[in-house]
């Protein structure tokens, strides 16, 4: 007689809301110093459409890299606070699966915050972006 295990991802501790608001929170600083130097360096207007592309290309480029296997699932900010994101089967994120997290997240945030939110009172601790990409933000 086989028994099924669980996913390492599903026993494992999930990341409170507060965790993971003050990681991103940490992220959203450094990208926007590296942004504002980035547009000053390129002389381009803080207010501008370039700026607001090239913080867009940055943004993409940097939660992709980090949120999958080259980054092992953690950006600056959650290896501050020791949480890391996961597939709901335990393993890393390629990029392709980072990048459907990233759009989540925009969906997320662009219904006036509700998926993001959504974190602090789901069971599993998931917003609209974890549920759409099947991650999970685990202690590391």
């Amino acid at each position: 007689m086989t028994t099924a295990t669980m996913p390492t991802a599903v026993t494992s501790e999930k990341a409170g809301f507060g965790t993971r608001f003050l990681a991103i929170l940490i992220d959203s600083i450094g990208l926007a110093i590296v942004s504002g130097v980035l547009t000053a360096i390129t002389g381009g207007n803080a207010t501008g459409t370039g700026a607001n592309g090239l913080s867009t290309l940055l943004g993409i480029a940097y939660f992709c890299y980090f949120w999958s296997s080259y980054g092992k699932g953690q950006t600056p900010g959650m290896r501050a606070l020791n949480i890391k994101v996961v597939k709901t089967d335990g393993s890393q994120l390629d990029l392709v699966g980072a990048f459907i997290r990233y759009i989540g997240l925009f969906v997320s945030i662009l219904c006036l915050f509700i998926g993001v939110i959504w974190a602090a009172f789901d069971a599993q601790k998931q917003g609209w972006h974890d549920k759409i990409a099947s991650t999970y933000v685990v202690k590391a």
